[in-house]
């Protein structure tokens, strides 16, 4: 495996964007730093705007591999070291300079930098580390930075690159231990968690040195997340939530993204995907996580052994509450916060806006529509002052039929469109029916 010496930088920059366009990165920045009048950039906590206009302009994060070089073979990557692909890498100065011209151009608000493994884990950490170190101290680059610690790496090269970084992920690659030992040899969990142990110890330790000097650097101010590949594996929706329920609870997880699988490498031990990579599956299982970290739900009472998937016509809540009946409707003048919060169609700023406004007065319909509440999903589970907007049948069969006419239970890029990823580079035009920006999840 060789990278062409004499490859542009713009060369380079087209195939390593490329390249990393299945790490997904899209999440809040959740750091605020504010510019000091030496530097350049600004970090605000709530968070980078992930939007792509027509043109490509006001791409958020410059997102990156250093190299898409590898050493290893995972059967699923389309960077391992049997496939096929233009290989190239940056140096640490390259990167500065990438980052610094087009965050002056205002194109980038941040840097997302992962990488292949070339030559070894320490040899590309120390890379990544020299990279971010350059950025802040010698370019003073003050904007967000989001950062993969590379699992095998020196302890000590981690931690010093958590200390210039605002937010780092590692990989968990796939769901089980069993999964990873089939697709990805080279790779264990142990390698995998310890880092991740690590980068929650430390960030729990300078929660404790900020109490004491508020003059402490911060580690890993923005926490870190991670990535699984949905599809690739035969886990169920119940095992793979199962583990990111105890990511959260152990590791203290900021977020855990989903990917779905895509097939781009030819190899036996991968499935064969007809109909195209499980998009509406990774769809389904970012509900059921968003209501792990802001419902207050758990994951048995989404999920079973006995019933181990999500319902592919209703997102999460409202296949739960289907299966909850007993406990509708609820009278939204009197309801707690926890139970308004399990009301198909309720958001919990819905919630927290009906808590507020119905100290002052009883709310009818009219108040909650214009509240945000989605009143299509909601009137089959609550009263207002004791009488529900329609007359309804409390019978699961007829509230069933009627929610699943409602089309937004499938994303509108899911009904009517193929997988399809979005480059700095691509000339296609991205609208949505309305002509506004189209809004990527991609995570920070």
């Amino acid at each position: 495996m060789k990278i062409a010496p004499s490859m542009t930088l713009m060369e380079k920059l087209n195939i390593l964007s490329d390249a990393a366009k299945y790490d997904v990165a899209c999440t809040s920045s959740g750091v605020d730093r504010g510019g000091n009048g030496k530097g350049m950039g600004n970090c605000l906590a709530p968070g980078i705007c992930h939007s792509f206009s027509a043109d490509g302009r006001c791409v958020s994060l410059l997102k990156i591999l250093f190299t898409n070089e590898c050493i290893f073979q995972c059967a699923y990557c389309q960077n391992n070291c049997n496939s096929d692909v233009p290989r190239a890498a940056f140096t640490p100065d390259e990167v500065c300079t990438l980052t610094m011209e087009f965050y002056r151009r205002n194109y980038i608000e941040g840097l997302f930098l992962s990488s292949g493994i070339m030559v070894s884990p320490n040899y590309t950490m120390e890379l990544i580390y020299q990279t971010l170190y350059r950025l802040r101290r010698i370019h003073h680059f003050n904007g967000y930075i989001h950062v993969k610690a590379i699992p095998g790496a020196d302890p000590l090269l981690i931690e010093r690159t958590g200390y210039l970084a605002d937010r780092m992920s590692i990989n968990l690659e796939l769901p089980t231990a069993q999964g990873l030992h089939a697709l990805a040899p080279n790779k264990s969990r142990k390698t995998i968690l310890t880092p991740m142990r690590q980068i929650q110890n430390g960030i729990a330790e300078n929660k404790h040195e900020l109490m004491a000097y508020r003059s402490a650097p911060h580690f890993v101010p923005a926490g870190q997340s991670t990535q699984m590949i949905i599809g690739a594996t035969p886990e169920n929706d119940f095992q793979i939530m199962s583990v990111a329920e105890g990511l959260y609870q152990n590791f203290g997880l900021k977020r855990v993204f989903y990917s779905a699988f895509i097939q781009v490498n030819e190899d036996n031990r991968l499935p064969a995907q007809q109909g195209g990579p499980p998009l509406l599956r990774e769809h389904r299982l970012y509900q059921a996580d968003w209501l792990l970290r802001y419902y207050d739900f758990t994951v048995p009472e989404l999920l079973s052994e006995d019933n181990p998937n999500f319902n592919v016509f209703l997102d999460p809540k409202c296949d739960w509450a289907l299966r909850h009946l007993e406990l509708f409707p609820v009278e939204i003048n009197r309801a707690d916060y926890r139970t308004l919060l399990r009301v198909p169609g309720i958001g919990y700023k819905s919630a927290q806006r009906i808590v507020k406004a119905r100290r002052m007065g009883r709310l009818d319909f009219t108040d909650l529509k214009k509240m945000g509440v989605v009143l299509k999903r909601a009137l089959y589970f609550i009263t207002c002052s004791g009488r529900m907007m329609y007359r309804t049948r409390m019978d699961q069969d007829y509230i069933c039929q009627n929610l699943m006419q409602d089309k937004t239970q499938i994303p509108r890029d899911l009904r009517n469109s193929g997988y399809e990823q979005l480059s700095l580079f691509d000339d296609n035009a991205y609208y949505l029916n309305s002509g506004r920006e189209q809004h990527v999840c991609v995570s920070v």
